[in-house]
């Protein structure tokens, strides 16, 4: 059964003048533990679709379906509780709390979710070593390099044990060894932990590391491939 279901999917945006069709009429399936990229032209709806399937921008039309609960019918409230608890995000930018260390980033949605210090700690210990970075648990972002940024993004985004993680042009901002040491992880945990990766991403690295290739063109689904 799939984990995520996308019926019908649009978004259209009210321009000053004219209607602009970002998302059209899409269908996608993902089951558990895929490592999908979405891929396509600028402008070809791939950061509005992720958008919407992370329940961040509402759709003009469709049903996005997570765990058989169609998001879009949540409430504000309840919406932002599901994000909390099921999605996990990985931004091109990071977005790290700078006055945070790696280790109180990590740990912030399980303080939110109102876990045990206890857990928050042992969790956040487990996933900074998993990504390799254990030994910077108590620097501040300013401390790190973009590639041990976007390290501890990607163990924040697991510390809520979400169905899945969405990734929008994670690699856009590093450096070649590090984009290769990321993807190495996120495909290492995706094999061995069964974590579901979606990616939106430009980065041929990205695609050939995709076990799944979905190309949009014009709002469209053109190609969907699984290698």
């Amino acid at each position: 059964m799939s984990i995520i279901s996308i019926r019908n999917l649009t978004k259209i945006y009210d321009g000053s003048s004219v209607e602009v069709t970002a998302v059209n009429g899409v269908n996608l399936d993902f089951e558990k533990g895929e490592f999908a990229a979405i891929v396509g032209p600028s402008g070809s709806g791939k950061t509005t679709l992720l958008n919407m399937l992370g329940g961040l921008d509402r759709p003009t039309s469709g049903e996005v379906i997570i765990d058989g609960q169609n998001i879009w019918d949540l409430s504000s409230s309840k919406l932002t509780e599901f994000r909390l608890n099921k999605i996990g995000f990985v931004f091109q930018s990071y977005n790290l709390i700078p006055v945070l260390t790696a280790g109180e980033n990590t740990e912030f949605i399980m303080h939110l979710q109102g876990k045990s210090r206890e857990e928050r700690n042992k969790r956040t210990k487990e996933l900074l070593d998993e990504v390799g970075i254990g030994d910077r648990i108590k620097s501040r972002p300013n401390k790190l390099s973009g590639g041990q940024q976007q390290r501890v993004a990607v163990a924040r985004a697991l510390a809520s044990k979400p169905t899945f993680i969405l990734a929008d042009e994670p690699t856009a901002n590093l450096d070649s060894k590090s984009t290769e040491n990321l993807l190495d992880i996120m495909e290492k945990l995706n094999k061995e932990e069964n974590v579901t990766f979606i990616f939106s991403t430009h980065d041929a690295r990205v695609v050939n590391k995709a076990r799944r290739v979905i190309t949009l063109v014009d709002g469209q689904v053109d190609t969907d491939v699984t290698k």
